[in-house]
């Protein structure tokens, strides 16, 4: 039996900034991660927004950063807004890199690839091949837990992107994070554009949709349906993502009284709004890392959590009212009116740290046009 302070299951986002944050913050810690694919991140690319960063965070997720922007912009119908906040990018790929170096440079650590768990218990993590790691804190952030879709009712985000090399330059200056100028009879339907280079950039077909299900080859065809209409052409396709994300309006996050602790989307630390996890990752990381093994459970831990659901509560319920109340063709006027409200809000909605002002304002004044009784009688489901 190997022995840890920390034992994590699971390879991804979380995993990797709860590696860098405990490194950071508590340079002796032991830390094994166990992940079932070859590297560390699979193939992804996650986003995050200045204002999602904790203090005392950034030297450690600097080195994470693969690209960098000034601001973003979007674009609905009759409404284009640029917005100057920064905005930084991290590869699959970068993740691997640092936190494989934090994992393999330290003596005492270790990293299992290809490596699949047969159980996740409070003292430690059981392997397939009957290897058993014990740890001080056993961590499962494996994702979502099979069982998941019976605990929550949900729309779904999901997306296909293909990552371009363009025969030319695509003159973008910084990412596209909504382009709501396409179809929207099957849900509120944008395009998201990050451009890496001047002739290299992810281009994804977003979908708020009633149905996790997805047709990665005919979203794919979409993608460059899209990007032909942009004038441009496809010298490459370097690569391809996708991804369906729960946006759930109604979803038990248990309260983590004793270990394993469950993290990432196994443990409902995600942003019920967007689907996306990168700032309530970052959050729980940093929990985590300020104290030792031994002091982590207990009740600040349960006052953290707690906080954590009294901030989901309020997406949770504009989820309700985006799926629920409206149909699938009507979605886009809700986000367009988002991207009318002052840039404080779009900040703290980004970040999961709505103030009761914000969420004033997001509810504030006539409802968007689209709003359905038929839909939601049509849907009786709570």
């Amino acid at each position: 039996m190997l022995s840890f302070d920390y034992v994590v299951a699971g390879g991804g986002l979380q995993a990797g900034l709860l590696v860098l944050a405990i490194r950071a913050r508590q340079p002796s810690a032991t830390i094994a991660v166990v992940e079932r694919g070859p590297t560390l991140g699979g193939n992804h690319t996650w986003c995050f927004h200045d204002g999602d960063v904790p203090d005392g965070c950034r030297d450690w997720l600097d080195p994470l950063v693969t690209w960098r922007w000034s601001g973003y912009s979007t674009h609905f119908p009759g409404q284009t807004r640029t917005v100057d906040e920064p905005y930084a990018g991290v590869s699959s790929e970068r993740l691997h890199s640092v936190v494989s170096a934090a994992l393999l440079e330290h003596p005492g650590s270790a990293l299992l690839l290809s490596t699949e768990v047969r159980r996740v218990g409070a003292e430690g993590v059981g392997l397939v091949d009957g290897r058993e790691l014990r740890g001080k804190v056993v961590i499962d952030a494996r994702g979502a837990a099979p069982d998941a879709a019976d605990e929550m009712r949900a729309g779904y985000q999901k997306f296909v992107g293909l990552e371009v090399t363009l025969a030319g330059a695509h003159g973008l200056d910084r990412p596209v994070l909504m382009d709501a100028n396409v179809d929207q009879t099957e849900g509120f339907r944008f395009f998201y554009l990050l451009p890496f280079t001047d002739r290299t950039l992810l281009v994804e077909d977003t979908r708020f949709h009633d149905s996790p299900a997805l047709d990665v080859p005919a979203l794919a065809d979409e993608v460059r349906g899209y990007i032909e209409g942009r004038g441009w052409s496809i010298e490459r396709e370097v690569r391809r993502e996708a991804g369906v994300l729960p946006m759930p309006w109604r979803h038990r996050m248990a309260p983590p009284s004793g270990p394993p602790l469950l993290a990432g989307y196994r443990g409902g630390w995600f942003h019920p709004g967007t689907g996306y996890s990168f700032p309530v990752a970052l959050r729980l990381a940093d929990f985590v890392s300020a104290r030792p093994p031994e002091g982590l459970f207990g009740s600040k831990l349960e006052a953290f959590a707690r906080a954590h659901r009294s901030q989901s509560r309020f997406p949770r319920f504009l989820n309700r009212l985006l799926f629920r109340w409206y149909p699938p063709a009507s979605r886009h006027p809700i986000f367009a009116r988002v991207y009318r409200l002052p840039q404080s809000v779009l900040r703290n909605f980004y970040a999961l740290r709505l103030t009761t002002s914000d969420r004033v304002r997001l509810l504030v004044g006539r409802p968007p046009p689209g709003i359905s009784l038929k839909h939601r009688l049509s849907h009786p489901k709570p």
